[in-house]
């Protein structure tokens, strides 16, 4: 009777036991930056109080060591939620199978009307497989107390756009910081000049591997982008830089602008902030209407992951309107979800009806085109940046990428 009784109370706390810890859930993250590190640590947490049988681990590691790593995780030991990127990026590897779809999981959460703005970049085949949960802008963040003090306006052209790069650069100031170390800084200005001379879809038959890199549309895209380069308006040595460590230039008042997405601005040190503003890339062609870059954060569940079951729970706590709010007050950028709303933020107000306004938007190069042609593109623009005089034969290298990637 004893033996009973001890193998009944055995059996119960072994049935306790399993009811703390259901399942282990693996969550690989690339939020290695303040902001984004807090904002998902406070959402497991969140979870974990939510959801107290499942064993939720998030794993940080940093933007470029991930990018790398996360190819080989797919494909061998994957974890059970990982973090990547709207458009081409995500396609490559639900080509490949990598990754599980989840549109039981819009259909759950009503996402279809509440995640609509963004369904377009995770949708292959008429099936979703990742969860939006932040976008952004792209712009010029600036000091306006530089330009205050060299009697500078916000450009709105590109010819005064130009006249500012002058007046500083003059005065002893790095008109614009930069750091293309990890080469998709270089990509930015890539992006925004061939938005603003050539347009949207233009931008896109290039990013599918439609149009020859060797085009004129394309070679008048650099000689606008010459007009940087040879007068030294580039931060000096910028190739030593990542785009974090350009930044101090920036603080420190020895650079004046700086193209770049707004997940810069948790960044700013609070004796600057008051000093930061931020305008709209200059127009170019007045008939060109103002396209912008707006890159899309996702959630996807891979496809060998050992535990969809806890990853799809945890996908949809993310999706409700008040964790990705909560997401994205720490993460200073926009919600994907319409219930959330929009924190009171300057840079996010700004962003925000920048966005509304636009004719269009893109991801970005590196989202937007095949990953192993934009590396080739990404390292031309670097070395265009260094050695402009080499432009026809980086142009033709980058062509000879295309044709072999896009052969048909």
């Amino acid at each position: 009777m004893k033996k009973g009784l001890a193998a009944l109370t055995l059996f119960a706390m072994l049935l306790a036991a399993s009811a703390v810890f259901a399942g282990k859930l693996i969550i690989n993250s690339d939020t290695s930056d303040p902001a984004p590190k807090a904002a998902f640590q406070g959402i497991v947490e969140d979870f974990k109080k939510a959801h107290p049988d499942i064993d939720a681990q998030l794993n940080i590691y940093d933007h470029e060591s991930y990018k790398t790593s996360i190819r080989n995780w797919l494909s061998t030991q994957a974890p059970d939620v990982a973090f990547w990127y709207s458009g081409e990026r995500m396609k490559t590897f639900v080509e490949r199978g990598l990754v599980e779809p989840i549109g039981h999981i819009w259909d759950a959460n009503n996402l279809h009307d509440k995640m609509a703005s963004t369904r377009s970049g995770v949708t292959f085949s008429g099936k979703q497989y990742g969860l939006p949960y932040t976008y952004y802008q792209w712009g010029v963040y600036y000091r306006k107390d530089i330009f205050e003090k060299h009697g500078l306006a916000v450009p709105t052209t590109w010819e005064e756009y130009l006249a500012v790069c002058k007046t500083l650069k003059e005065n002893g100031v790095a008109p614009i910081a930069i750091g293309t170390k990890f080469l998709w800084t270089a990509a930015g200005w890539f992006d925004y000049l061939n938005l603003r001379i050539n347009g949207l879809d233009f931008h896109m038959q290039l990013m599918a591997g439609e149009i020859p890199y060797t085009d004129q549309r394309i070679k008048d895209v650099f000689a606008k982008w010459q007009q940087l380069v040879e007068p030294g308006y580039y931060l000096d040595n910028h190739t030593s830089y990542s785009w974090q460590e350009a930044q101090p230039f920036l603080y420190q008042g020895k650079a004046a602008m700086y193209l770049i997405g707004n997940f810069i601005t948790p960044m700013f040190p609070d004796e600057v902030k008051a000093h930061m503003g931020f305008f709209q890339f200059p127009k170019i062609n007045p008939d060109v209407d103002f396209y912008e870059d707006a890159p899309t954060d996702i959630l996807l569940i891979p496809a060998k992951a050992k535990n969809k079951k806890d990853a799809a729970t945890f996908l949809s706590f993310i999706s409700r309107p008040e964790n990705i709010r909560k997401l994205n007050d720490t993460l200073d950028q926009l919600p994907t979800h319409k219930d959330a709303g929009v924190k009171d933020n300057y840079y996010l107000n700004i962003g925000n009806e920048m966005l509304s306004k636009a004719g269009g938007t893109a991801q970005f190069y590196d989202r937007d085109t095949k990953p192993e042609m934009a590396k080739i593109g990404m390292k031309g623009f670097q070395e265009f940046m260094v050695k402009p005089d080499r432009l026809e034969k980086i142009l033709e290298r980058i062509e000879k990428g295309r044709k072999r990637i896009y052969k048909k």
